[in-house]
């Protein structure tokens, strides 16, 4: 199995990886320029299970989110870099702009048991409401660390 999945390949390895008994952790994210706070995200979200599944947002959300210079790196050259950091197991690329319903599709579908976030996530009361109706926790591993923005 390849650490780069689309949707229906993500969801057909973790359904086998949940069969085997295997703790699914949950994180998305940008990470656009992939900087020491991503690597400590990371790191302590795959501590939380036995598998860490990045959903990778889409080069247009980025956009909408951060502005018109932005991303710096699309798509295809952030899920390589994510590719090679040794904490993440498998990285789903959105391939459009989500709203709300769509993530709580998807992620009921995954059905994490742990979606693991920042603390000060602006979109937790969101988070909740998926691992509650997919049977998962949210679980805050690591403060925010604003000196690691790659906005600023």
């Amino acid at each position: 199995m390849g650490k780069i999945l689309n949707v229906p390949a993500s969801l057909r390895e973790i359904k086998k990886l949940k069969d085997e008994g295997k703790k699914i952790v949950l994180v998305g994210g940008c990470f656009d320029i992939l900087h020491v706070g991503h690597i400590s995200f990371l790191e302590k979200a795959k501590r939380q299970g036995d598998v860490l599944v990045v959903l990778l947002e889409s080069d247009l959300t980025i956009k909408n989110l951060k502005g018109k210079n932005r991303p710096v790196n699309l798509s295809l050259n952030r899920v390589k870099v994510l590719s090679v950091v040794s904490s993440v197991d498998i990285i789903i690329p959105l391939e459009k702009v989500f709203q709300n319903s769509d993530y709580d599709d998807l992620i009921f579908r995954i059905s994490p048991d742990i979606i693991a976030v920042t603390s000060g996530d602006q979109n937790i009361a969101q988070k909740k409401l998926q691992a509650k109706k997919s049977g998962g926790v949210v679980r805050t591993v690591i403060k925010n660390l604003p000196e690691y923005s790659t906005t600023k």
